[in-house]
């Protein structure tokens, strides 16, 4: 069956209706990217293969199942719909079998690439965060040390994918394992590894903290270091590079993902009650300022997704000074505490942490952002 050859959200297409496929925070992000960018385009719904814990509607547009809504469509319908899969792409070779099977043969992915590109195109619009690429090229080269987070339990890649040379692969919870999938491992020097469990790929920041931020002979006070996972890099070009000394860029976040009604509901999918009860309590205690404003902060609706980041040594430096004692007393008062569970929840703690931080610094601090390219 010949398939649509279309580029998607381009103006030549738009006497085609869209669906989008996902009803998560990558569908919602693209929602509203082409929503503002191409206000004639009509979105017709959102769909999914099961509609499980997704909500009846997103940004008010209905969320249907693919099987119902395409045995309701005539053979025209279909031709003239345009698919739009925006989901994690290792799941969108199987949602293109659903789709064509279901007769709507006109599809297009939205890879993380092409996410990333539309959300810097959003942002410039509504002004809402500062792409990196927006920002003039400079004329001297960033010094960068970006860690990859490996476990040893990953699900290999399909394909093999050549990484910068600024990225160094550290594995992650390499004192709970005797196999090793990296030179480095973040067990070596003072550590928290045992601490995986929980922390996920925040063992490899603990570790960077410690053993290079803290160490004045690892590089100077220049370079930039930073966080990110073996299947997920902020995608940074080489003029990005020539973009971050020059331009005085202190932080480079991937673009935030919009979930509704806001990420204190989103969290709660995540973190039971005695655990957000934790989180409060510790920021509250330790830092009183940042409590002030985060109930504000919960309640709108963007998040810095994955605890990837990139920032200069001595700011990345102030923020896991920042972070860490905070966990650490979440633990404390998590029920049960963190010594006693394997859950993972410290590593979402530090998601919504990382966004109060970055959003209660705004103004301080020079704020880039960049799309995350997903690695399949």
């Amino acid at each position: 069956m010949e398939k649509c050859k279309s580029t998607c959200i381009t103006r030549r297409e738009y006497h085609m209706d869209l669906a989008i496929f996902g009803a998560q925070a990558i569908a919602l992000g693209a929602y509203e990217a082409i929503h503002s960018l191409y206000p004639e385009r009509k979105i017709r719904c959102f769909l999914v293969t099961e509609r499980g814990n997704n909500a009846e509607y997103c940004a008010g547009i209905p969320v249907l199942e693919l099987a119902a809504f395409s045995g309701g469509l005539s053979a025209s319908e279909k031709k003239h719909l345009e698919i739009l899969i925006a989901t994690p792409e290792d799941v969108m070779p199987v949602i293109e079998d659903s789709l064509d099977a279901c007769g709507l043969t006109c599809h297009v992915r939205l890879t993380s690439l092409r996410w990333a590109e539309l959300m810097g195109y959003y942002c410039v619009q509504n002004r809402s965060c500062m792409p990196l690429s927006a920002l003039p090229v400079g004329y001297h080269r960033a010094d960068i040390h970006m860690f990859q987070a490996r476990f040893h339990k990953d699900r290999p890649l399909a394909s093999v994918c050549d990484l910068p040379e600024w990225v160094v692969p550290i594995q992650v919870g390499a004192a709970l394992c005797e196999e090793r999938v990296a030179d480095m491992a973040d067990c070596d020097g003072e550590n928290i590894s045992g601490k995986n469990v929980n922390y996920s790929e925040l063992t490899a920041l603990y570790w960077v903290w410690k053993n290079r931020l803290s160490v004045p002979s690892f590089s100077g006070e220049e370079a930039y270091y930073g966080l990110c996972h073996y299947r997920r890099i902020l995608n940074l070009t080489d003029d990005d590079l020539l973009r971050l000394p020059d331009n005085e860029v202190d932080v480079v976040l991937p673009y935030p993902m919009p979930y509704e009604p806001d990420i204190e509901a989103h969290h709660h999918r995540y973190l039971k009650k005695e655990d957000w009860d934790a989180v409060l309590r510790a920021v509250l205690e330790l830092q009183p300022e940042y409590a002030n404003v985060f109930p504000g902060i919960l309640k709108q609706r963007f998040l810095y997704n994955y605890n990837i980041l990139l920032a200069g040594k001595e700011v990345l430096a102030e923020y896991c000074a920042w972070l860490f004692p905070i966990l650490e007393r979440v633990e404390q008062y998590s029920v049960p505490q963190g010594k006693d569970r394997k859950d993972r929840y410290i590593g979402y703690v530090g998601e919504t942490l990382e966004t109060l931080y970055f959003m209660y610094n705004k103004d301080r601090l020079q704020i880039t952002h960049a799309g995350c390219r997903f690695l399949t």
